[in-house]
């Protein structure tokens, strides 16, 4: 008797687990059905429909429209600022060097 007690404790938290975690989650999240028939499945099948929630209903994923983790080889946005950085720094030695050509110019000295 006491352990169909604590399976039936577990099987009712389990339940509003899965319909509390229903009503909170993003509609884009769900697979297989609409949110509305997961909460009658949970609710008609008490044990077995949560475990179905949790197993197929629910997405795991990331969020749709989150963007991926890149590794920085691999991000063009990360690579293009390396390549703007060193096309700067090209360009400030570029400059240093003309600067340093008109300070040895004999011409410009008075």
């Amino acid at each position: 008797m006491g352990r169909l007690l604590i399976f039936g404790i577990a099987a009712l938290v389990l339940d509003v687990f899965a319909i509390v975690d229903l009503v909170v989650i993003d509609r884009s999240r769900v697979r297989a059905f609409p949110k509305i028939f997961w909460v009658i499945i949970v609710i008609a099948i008490p044990f077995i429909g949560a475990l179905l929630w949790f197993t197929v209903g629910r997405d795991w994923g990331r969020k749709r429209g989150q963007s991926k983790v890149v590794a920085p080889d691999d991000d063009p946005e990360f690579l293009r600022s390396i390549r703007l950085d060193e096309e700067q720094q090209a360009r400030i030695r570029k400059l240093e060097q003309e600067l340093a050509d008109l300070d040895d110019d004999p011409d410009t000295k008075k």
